[in-house]
């Protein structure tokens, strides 16, 4: 069962995607924020994909994606960046950093599990 990391402030958002994808058979993790997602990310053992906002406290997604694309044991997870933040410039610097994908709220479920299977191969 592949595991999915799901770190944003919102409570709401986190658990709408927890079971969004419960619901497609992901086993998943959840984290309030970067510094939160980076202590999960270590202790959680194995994980497939992580979907970060960016706008937390503490350490913001983009600190957050810097972070886990610097230690070389998870160079290679993928993420979905999942943000209110939509001008070209945060998507880009989201990409930049190391990103894959980046969505801006609110997503369609149906769109967020695609992608998520996609990444996923």
């Amino acid at each position: 069962m592949k595991h999915i990391l799901i770190v944003d402030d919102s409570k709401t958002v986190r658990n709408l995607v927890a079971f969004i994808m419960k619901r497609e058979g992901f086993r998943v993790t959840m984290a309030e924020d970067g510094m939160d997602g980076l202590e999960k990310l270590f202790s959680a053992g194995e994980l497939d994909l992580i979907i970060s906002d960016i706008n937390m406290p503490r350490m913001d997604g983009f600190t957050f994606i810097k972070n886990i694309r610097e230690q070389d044991i998870f160079r290679d997870i993928p993420i979905i960046v999942l943000s209110t933040e939509g001008q070209e410039k945060d998507i880009q610097k989201g990409i930049g950093l190391g990103a894959n994908l980046y969505m801006v709220k609110p997503a369609q479920p149906d769109k967020l599990v695609r992608n998520v299977k996609m990444l996923l191969g």
